[in-house]
């Protein structure tokens, strides 16, 4: 049996309830997870700014529109993240966009300190990298493939920078969330463009579960 069951993804999130609990902690000067630091407080501040952002000028390419319309059985999208997680407040808007375009599409959210099971199935590199989406099909709870922590080009850069010290983690911070407001979401939809085909031919070759 999978760590995937239908009991987790009926405890997930929605996008909505998300959200509510990000601002409720913001309120209470706190953010998702055990490290209730300064830094990690400040970290989901900024976050949520940019998934205010994000929401509000957010748009997705009509080609992108096109290809997700193309999703025609139940999908869920079950995504770990946390609150202060940079990358996922510059990412998780426009995932939020996309599923809204298909009503086929179930966006759940689980955050990674609370499902370490199902983190460990999903680690980049071995690390606990998120935002991390998993792309289910929703009868049968098979995996379609997944996405995450960032889009390809930043995270190439991320995996050099690792390597070669260039800058340091804050510098490339600063660096990174200059390049997303830049990129404005044309990244991942682009990235979104084609993963979406491949999950929706494997959704197809599954057999139809009887009513």
């Amino acid at each position: 049996m999978g760590v995937i069951t239908q009991a987790l993804l009926d405890e997930a999130m929605s996008y909505q309830a998300y959200r509510s609990l990000i601002d409720k902690l913001m309120d209470e000067g706190k953010t998702t997870g055990p490290k209730q630091t300064a830094a990690y407080v400040d970290y989901a501040r900024m976050s949520q700014k940019r998934m205010k952002k994000w929401e509000k000028v957010g748009k997705l390419s009509e080609q992108l529109v096109e290809q997700i319309a193309k999703v025609n059985r139940p999908m869920t999208w079950l995504v770990i993240t946390e609150g202060w997680c940079g990358d996922a407040g510059q990412t998780l808007p426009f995932i939020h966009k996309m599923a809204e375009a298909n009503e086929l599409i179930d966006l759940k959210l689980a955050l990674r300190d609370e499902q370490p099971e199902l983190m460990d199935q999903f680690l980049t590199n071995g690390g606990r990298s998120i935002p991390i989406l998993i792309a289910i099909d929703t009868a049968t709870l098979q995996v379609l493939g997944k996405w995450g922590p960032r889009p390809e080009v930043i995270q190439r850069e991320f995996l050099a920078n690792k390597v070669s010290q260039e800058r340091t983690g804050t510098e490339f911070s600063e660096y990174m969330h200059l390049w997303y407001a830049k990129d404005k979401g044309a990244s991942i939809q682009s990235e979104f463009l084609a993963i979406l085909g491949v999950w929706i031919q494997k959704q197809q070759s599954l057999p139809v579960q009887a009513g």
